[in-house]
């Protein structure tokens, strides 16, 4: 019985933290319907008054973009913005045969008159951070806007972002990401259907009521001030970008959100691309929260409700690890379930936290609606969406719980981009791409496995107990076998 007690106590415990993680995001949507209607009076610039207008260095950080390169630049020269008043650098971090094609670019622009200045480094220590905080050494800009890669930020993007820089207590201005190839896959849909989700309830509502919220790596501008006054940027986790973030608001520099500026961006189209992002942004979360939780906890200029928010922010990428176990541990929790009659009243308690996933249906219902617009026929759509994102997120629970426990025990790994592809049509092709990973991870082989063994857990549902079998599991380890299959084929099959 001290087995089954210990599988009882894990899994309970992670349950309690998923639905304690669900509340969170109720309140962010509760914030979120408050304050999305409310009109902005924040104080703004005049530009029609040149004095108002100020100087602004666009920093393009890159490293082997062979296939984005002359896209960015020939969108990013089109910002309309006083050419006496802007640069552009591009942190080149690249070893390959794009530095070249990148240099004749920035020629031809400047030979259009444009500040703009090919920056090389001899090595990428620092990786991303180390080229942003190199180009802010001559930087010329009072702010500093970041583009990756595949980022086309519209014409007028500085006019509609900058001007909220008139409050001097504004430290970061951060604009929501939308997706020009959101439609091209199964797999594009269900990344653009999780970032939704962070860029309308998450950063609205923790915005809405000062609470930690973060530069999301790109498509934002930072007052150079700020940077150097939160500790300029720093390498040593994968995310500089939640890191320079909290360590901004810590010193009580304020963020600005605008849901409603929209810059569009690349989804990753293959699954080694997602897989690589994904590692990425959660070993880096976890790796914030152990260098940000006592920062956190011990600052008395934050609330106690701003402390919470912060540290289950942090902690996102951490529900992976209770998603994991929760999905592992419910085939013996079923046996036990039919294998002790005295624990039968547990199990009925223990249902209620099928509420965690009711809330977040009806969060990201939200979410959906206020993009693709409400209705009955929006509404089934939004079913079949919802139910697939949840099926191969939890298909990415062993990935990213490897990722997360990596950045606990402070593992350290170099940090890998995402590769892009210039691809928004379904027309488009992506096998030649040169950085495509060729080899799967060997965790490829683990999700295969646990796609049988929730094959087992659907077979269990017919054969335990003696009522004929228990059916109370079956929809979820169903959804485990499609998130888990959907991982394992897409992770061997499709690469070049």
């Amino acid at each position: 019985m001290i087995l089954e007690y210990l599988i009882i106590i894990i899994y309970t415990f992670c349950l309690v933290l998923i639905f304690i993680y669900a509340l969170a995001q109720l309140n962010l949507l509760i914030n979120y319907l408050k304050y999305r209607n409310k009109e902005d009076n924040s104080p703004k610039f005049d530009f029609t008054n040149p004095n108002e207008i100020p100087f602004v260095t666009i920093q393009l950080p890159v490293f082997n973009e062979l296939y984005v390169m002359k896209r960015l630049l020939k969108n990013i020269a089109k910002l309309e913005y006083p050419k006496d008043k802007i640069e552009f650098q591009v942190l080149d971090d690249s070893t390959d045969e794009s530095v070249e094609i990148t240099a004749k670019h920035v020629k031809k622009l400047q030979e259009k008159g444009i500040d703009i200045e090919h920056i090389r480094r001899s090595n990428r220590q620092g990786f991303k951070a180390g080229a942003l905080k190199e180009g802010l050494k001559t930087a010329k800009g009072e702010f500093i806007a970041i583009f990756d890669a595949d980022f086309l930020p519209k014409k007028d993007w500085l006019l509609q972002t900058v001007p909220y820089f008139k409050d001097e207590k504004i430290g970061v201005v951060q604009t929501r990401w939308s997706h020009i190839n959101r439609n091209y896959s199964t797999l594009t849909r269900i990344q653009a259907f999780m970032l939704d989700a962070h860029f309308t309830l998450e950063q609205v509502g923790r915005n809405s009521k000062g609470h930690f919220i973060n530069f999301n790596g790109t498509a934002g501008i930072w007052r150079k001030e700020c940077i150097y006054d939160a500790g300029n940027w720093q390498g040593d986790t994968l995310t500089e970008d939640i890191d320079l973030s909290y360590r901004a608001q810590l010193k009580n520099w304020k963020f600005k959100y605008l849901e409603k500026v929209e810059t569009p961006a690349e989804l990753p189209v293959i699954i080694s691309a997602a897989r690589s992002q994904q590692f990425r942004w959660n070993k880096g979360g976890a790796e914030n929260f152990q260098k940000m939780i006592k920062r956190i906890i011990t600052n008395k200029n934050i609330s106690i409700k701003t402390k919470i928010h912060g540290l289950l922010h942090l902690l996102n990428s951490s529900m992976f690890i209770c998603i994991f176990l929760v999905a592992v541990l419910s085939i013996p929790m079923l046996y036990i379930k039919n294998e002790y009659e005295h624990l039968k009243n547990y199990f009925y308690v223990m249902s209620f936290f099928v509420a965690s996933s009711l809330i977040f249906f009806v969060c990201y219902w939200h979410m959906y609606k206020n993009i693709y617009g409400g209705g009955f026929i929006r509404f089934l759509k939004y079913i079949g969406a919802f139910f697939t994102f949840f099926s191969v997120a939890m298909g990415f629970s062993l990935h990213n719980t490897i990722a997360v426990l990596e950045g606990h025990i402070g593992k350290k790994s170099e940090f890998v981009r995402t590769p892009k592809f210039n691809i928004t049509t379904i027309k488009d092709g992506w096998k030649n791409n040169k950085y495509i990973k060729k080899r799967p991870s060997v965790h490829v082989i683990l999700e295969g496995l646990l796609a049988i063994y929730f094959i087992f857990g659907m077979y269990s549902a017919f054969i335990v107990g003696d009522q004929g079998g228990d059916f109370g599991l079956f929809p979820f380890h169903f959804m485990l076998f499609v998130g888990f299959a959907y991982v394992f084929f897409k992770s061997i099959f499709s690469k070049a």
